[in-house]
């Protein structure tokens, strides 16, 4: 696509009002430097994967760190901030700006603490472009939000000469502020650059092990599903197998919830086993999840996560669970009340591991170790949100499983 349109380019000469420029990240991130920015943190974003992948393969570890969340990374550019009286670039997509409210207002902001920062914001659900409804709705209102914060903000240009002058312009700002400047990223405004994913040695993809788990499950119980690929398996999966897609509840946003929405049902559903169905940077993402369900102990629910080691549906960018001789999940789960916890790397301990999770008392969790990547056709779910929901509260509501 972008051959074509250099190609595109090239035969409209000087008709400059037609030309569609991409940005080189490596172009980008030369020009950060140039403002005096070397520190990189936040959440990877499907429209900053490119230039992620280039900080990635570029920059010192000590100075590029993939958060757990949004709002720790604000944290960690003020820290910072703190300590060296420089500027942190920090990115993440716009549905994540949720996560950074509370520390922008209360932490960073001019009359708090003044602290200056540069915010590379993905623009999923621009207003014009075709997205899915959870983005559509957070790319509607991502400017007013960051307008009720008072932070000033502009598009990222796709060319390098305009990428500069707004970056200037934003040094400036944080210079004469000191506090937060936010740039919004359109799609496609990077270059295409190659990253060299995690690789794994786990005999099983997260879609082969996702259906093992699905169709060793009774009819009566309940799944919920996290953001991003996982739940598009699991949707295609009810498609191929001609079955309907009321058992399941598809987190299609709020990365990091699917845990506590698995356990707010459980806790009214507990004569019905609840699976949650998991991914390594969801819980990563809200950790403290485990604590509220370690404490809260509902016997029916049961959490399996499918451990990529990645940030598999925004550019595959390496999580902290990627290491396993020093992240120890379900060790982690079982110190916050969580009755057991057990790992599954073959086919056979995984299916041993579902049957275990079944007959086991919880909150219990299965950790499946998997390696990352989808396939290029996965597609997405065809049923709405709110279809979703009236099915599975339908679902949840027959007496018949109780």
């Amino acid at each position: 696509q972008v051959q074509e349109q250099i190609k595109q380019n090239l035969e409209r000469g000087h008709m400059t009002e037609l030309v569609r420029d991409f940005l080189d990240p490596g172009d980008f991130y030369r020009a950060l430097r140039d403002i005096g920015i070397s520190f990189f943190c936040g959440v990877p974003d499907s429209l900053l994967k490119d230039f992620c992948a280039y900080v990635a393969s570029n920059e010192k570890e000590t100075h590029h760190i993939i958060t757990a969340n949004e709002g720790s990374a604000i944290g960690l550019a003020t820290g910072y901030h703190l300590a060296t009286g420089k500027i942190s670039l920090v990115y993440l997509q716009n549905s994540g700006l949720g996560n950074t409210v509370n520390p922008l207002v209360s932490l960073a902001a001019q009359e708090v603490y003044s602290v200056p920062m540069l915010l590379l914001i993905g623009w999923r659900g621009e207003p014009g472009k075709r997205d899915e409804p959870q983005h559509m709705l957070q790319g509607q209102i991502t400017s007013q939000l960051l307008d009720t914060l008072g932070i000033p903000f502009s598009p990222l240009p796709d060319y390098i000469e305009g990428a500069k002058k707004t970056l200037n312009a934003a040094k400036l700002y944080m210079k004469n502020h000191s506090s937060p400047y936010a740039l919004l990223v359109k799609r496609q405004t990077f270059l295409p650059y190659k990253f060299g994913r995690p690789t794994s040695e786990y005999p099983m993809s997260r879609e082969m092990a996702l259906k093992i788990v699905v169709d060793s499950l009774h009819d009566s119980d309940i799944v919920v599903s996290t953001t991003g690929m996982l739940s598009r398996e699991l949707f295609e999966h009810r498609v191929a197998r001609e079955q309907g897609h009321e058992r399941d509840f598809l987190t299609v946003g709020s990365m990091g919830h699917a845990s506590t929405i698995a356990l707010g049902i459980a806790l009214n559903k507990p004569k019905r086993q609840v699976f949650c169905l998991d991914g390594d940077a969801s819980v990563i993402m809200h950790m403290g999840a485990m604590s509220v369900i370690g404490q809260m102990s509902p016997r029916n629910l049961k959490h399996i996560v499918f451990n990529n080691g990645a940030h598999d549906s925004v550019g595959g960018q390496q999580t902290a669970a990627f290491n396993c001789s020093t992240f120890r999940l379900t060790e982690i789960a079982v110190s916050n009340g969580y009755t057991e916890g057990k790992v599954a790397v073959t086919v056979d301990d995984l299916m041993t591991g579902v049957q275990w999770l079944q007959e086991t008392y919880g909150p219990a969790m299965l950790e499946i170790r998997v390696c990352p990547g989808s396939r290029k056709d996965l597609g997405r779910p065809t049923r709405s949100p709110i279809q979703n929901k009236a099915d599975f509260m339908n679902f949840l509501s027959l007496n018949a499983y109780e």
